[in-house]
C-alpha cells in the first residue's frame, strides 16, 4: 500500500513537472522571448545614452584643462584688502554684507566644528550675520548649541541662534525663514554651509568677489573634500562616485552652459537671484536643485570653484548612506516630472541649454544611469542566460560598460586599484536608487520622505591613530546595528539568491561564462542584504 502511494506521488509530480515544463514553452516563444529581447532593446539603447554622455563629460573635461581660462580669467574678479582695518584701501567698506546660514538638526557630534569654522571667516564681524538655524528636536542639544552660539557671540561676533516652532519644508522651510528675519535685510549674499562642513577662513574672499564684479551670477559653488574618506571600504567608494561628480560634471556644466545643480552647501547665492527665481521651496527633497533650476530659467548664471575646497564628511553607516540615496535619487525624478514641462516652454534661456537641462542633465545622469545599471547588469542580462534564444552583443555586455566604468574612474586615481570593487557596490546601490527614481517620477509613497543623515563627527581629528580611527567607526556601526532585522535589507538579499542561482546555471549550462561576474555581484549583493558593508576598513 505504501508502495502504492509513493508511486502515485511521483508519477503526480512528473505529471506537474511535464505539465509546468509544457507551459513554459508554450508561453516562452511568443510572449517572454519577444519581451526579453525589447528589454535587451530598451536596455543596450540606455547603455548608448550613458555610454555617449560619458564620452562627452571627458572630451569636454579635457577640454576645459587644456584650453578654457580659469574662473579668475573668464569672469571680473579683484581681490579684497589683505587688511580690513587698512584705513588707505576704505577699510571693512569694501566688503559688503554677508549671511552665513548653518541649517542643523540634533547635530550633537558636528556643531561646534561647524559654527566655529564659520566664526572663523577671514570678513569684518560688522559685515557678515552668521545665522544658526536649529530644528533639532533633542532639547539637550538645543542648549547645546545654543550656549556654542552665546559664545562665539561674547567674542564679538554677529551670531544668532534661530529656531522654529514646528520643522514645516525641512531644510528649505528653515533656509526660508532664515531669509525673512529683519536682522539680515541688508544682507547681500547669504552662504550655506551643512553642519558637518567646515570652510577655511579665506572661502569668503575667494569667493564673494565673482558675485560682486559680475551682476549676472547667481552662485558661486565650492567642491566638496571628506574627512572620513579613509574609514571604511564604503566612504572610499562614495568618494569615488562624489570626486567625479565634482571635478567632471560639475565643472563641465559651469565651463560650457554656467549652470549646474546646487549642491546644498558649499555655496554662496545672491539674495536677489533667490528672491527672484521664487525663493526657497520644499516641493521636493532636492530644494537646492530646485532653486538652482528656477534661477537658470530666469538667465541667472552660475560658476563652479574646484579649487575652492570645502571640508566634510561622509555618511559611515549603510543606513545613513541608504536615506541619503534615496533622497538625492528621488528628489531630482520628482522635480524633472515636475518642472519638465517649464523647461520646455521657457523662453528665457538659449535651447541648447534647455537640451543640456533636460536631456543631459536630468534624464541621462539622474534617471537613465541608476536605472539601466540595475535593469541590464541585474535583470536582463541574468535573465538571458535562461533563454539562450535572447543574447546580448559583447558591446552592450562588456566593452560599453568597462568604458563607461574607466572614464567614472578620473575623479579619483588614488583608488583606481578599487575600481572592480567600486562596480560591485555601484550595481548593489542601483537597486536602491532605480527604486527611490521609480518613487520620484510617479510621486508615490515616499516621494518626499527626508531623514537627516547622521553625522558622526571627525573621527580623524578626535582618535590618535589608524587602529583607533577603525575602532571607533566600528564601535559606530556596531551600535546603530544593534538589531538583527534593522540590518537586514532583504531586496537585497533576493537579487543576491536570483543572481548566484543564475550563476551556477550558467557555470553547468551557459555559454558565456558571465557565472564569474554574477557569484561575485552576488556575494557584494549578500554583503550588503545582511548589512556588513560598512564595516570593512
Amino acid at each position: 500500500m505504501a508502495d502504492l502511494i509513493q508511486d502515485q506521488l511521483l508519477q503526480a509530480r512528473g505529471d506537474l513537472s511535464f505539465q509546468l515544463g509544457l507551459m513554459w514553452e508554450t508561453i516562452k516563444a511568443p510572449l517572454i522571448v519577444p519581451m526579453l529581447k525589447l528589454g535587451v532593446i530598451i536596455c543596450l539603447a540606455m547603455s548608448l545614452m550613458l555610454f555617449m554622455e560619458r564620452l562627452y563629460m571627458g572630451v569636454v573635461i579635457v577640454l576645459v584643462k587644456l584650453f578654457w581660462k580659469k574662473p579668475e580669467k573668464r569672469y571680473k574678479w579683484e581681490a579684497l584688502p589683505d587688511s580690513i582695518d587698512d584705513i588707505e584701501t576704505g577699510g571693512s567698506n569694501k566688503f559688503p554684507h554677508v549671511l552665513i546660514q548653518i541649517p542643523m538638526f540634533n547635530e550633537r557630534e558636528v556643531y561646534k566644528v561647524s559654527i566655529g569654522a564659520a566664526c572663523n571667516l577671514s570678513w569684518p564681524a560688522d559685515r557678515m550675520v552668521i545665522q544658526v538655524l536649529d530644528d533639532s528636536t533633542d532639547p539637550v542639544i538645543k542648549d547645546m548649541v545654543e550656549l556654542e552660539c552665546q559664545r562665539w557671540a561674547s567674542k564679538g561676533l554677529n551670531i544668532v541662534y534661530q529656531i522654529r516652532e514646528n520643522r514645516v519644508g525641512y531644510k528649505a522651510g528653515a533656509l526660508k525663514e532664515g531669509l525673512k528675519r529683519d536682522y539680515v535685510k541688508h544682507c547681500e549674499y547669504v552662504a550655506i554651509f551643512d553642519a558637518d562642513f567646515r570652510p577655511e577662513p579665506d572661502y569668503l574672499r575667494r569667493a564673494i568677489p565673482f558675485l560682486m564684479y559680475n551682476p549676472e551670477l547667481a552662485l558661486v559653488q565650492g567642491r566638496w573634500r571628506f574627512v572620513n574618506a579613509n574609514e571604511c571600504l564604503m566612504t572610499r567608494m562614495q568618494e569615488m562616485s562624489l570626486d567625479y561628480h565634482f571635478k567632471v560634471e560639475q565643472e563641465v556644466g559651469s565651463s560650457t552652459h554656467a549652470f549646474f545643480g546646487f549642491n546644498g552647501t558649499a555655496g554662496v547665492w545672491r539674495i536677489a537671484a533667490i528672491d527672484e527665481a521664487g525663493g526657497w521651496k520644499d516641493r521636493t527633497t532636492v530644494e537646492d536643485m530646485d532653486l538652482a533650476v528656477r534661477a537658470s530659467l530666469r538667465g541667472w548664471k552660475f560658476v563652479y570653484l574646484g579649487d575652492l575646497q570645502v571640508k566634510s564628511e561622509l555618511p559611515s553607516t549603510f543606513k545613513a548612506f541608504r536615506f541619503q540615496q534615496h533622497r538625492w535619487s528621488c528628489g531630482p525624478a520628482n522635480l524633472f516630472r515636475k518642472m519638465v514641462m517649464e523647461i520646455i516652454r521657457n523662453k528665457n534661456v538659449r535651447f541648447w541649454k534647455k537640451v543640456y537641462t533636460i536631456y543631459s542633465f536630468f534624464l541621462v545622469r539622474k534617471i537613465t544611469a541608476h536605472m539601466v545599471t540595475f535593469f541590464f547588469y541585474c535583470i536582463i542580462l541574468p535573465l538571458t542566460i535562461l533563454i539562450p534564444e535572447v543574447e546580448v552583443p559583447i558591446w552592450g555586455s562588456v566593452y560599453i560598460p568597462s568604458v563607461i566604468t574607466i572614464l567614472n574612474s578620473v575623479g579619483t586615481p588614488r583608488s583606481i586599484h578599487l575600481l572592480f570593487y567600486w562596480i560591485l557596490f555601484e550595481n548593489v546601490m542601483s537597486l536602491h536608487r532605480t527604486k527611490a527614481t521609480l518613487i520620484g517620477l510617479f510621486e508615490a509613497g515616499r516621494a518626499n520622505e527626508w531623514v537627516v543623515t547622521e553625522k558622526l563627527g571627525d573621527s580623524q581629528k578626535n582618535k590618535g591613530n589608524a587602529k583607533e580611527k577603525s575602532a571607533g567607526v566600528k564601535a559606530a556601526v556596531r551600535k546603530a546595528r544593534s538589531k538583527i532585522l534593522d540590518r537586514m535589507n532583504f531586496l537585497e538579499l533576493i537579487v543576491g539568491v536570483f543572481l548566484f542561482s543564475i550563476g551556477w546555471y550558467d557555470f553547468l549550462y551557459g555559454k558565456w561564462s558571465y557565472y564569474v561576474y554574477f557569484f561575485l555581484q552576488s556575494i557584494t549583493f549578500f554583503i550588503v542584504g545582511f548589512g556588513y558593508v560598512g564595516t570593512f576598513v
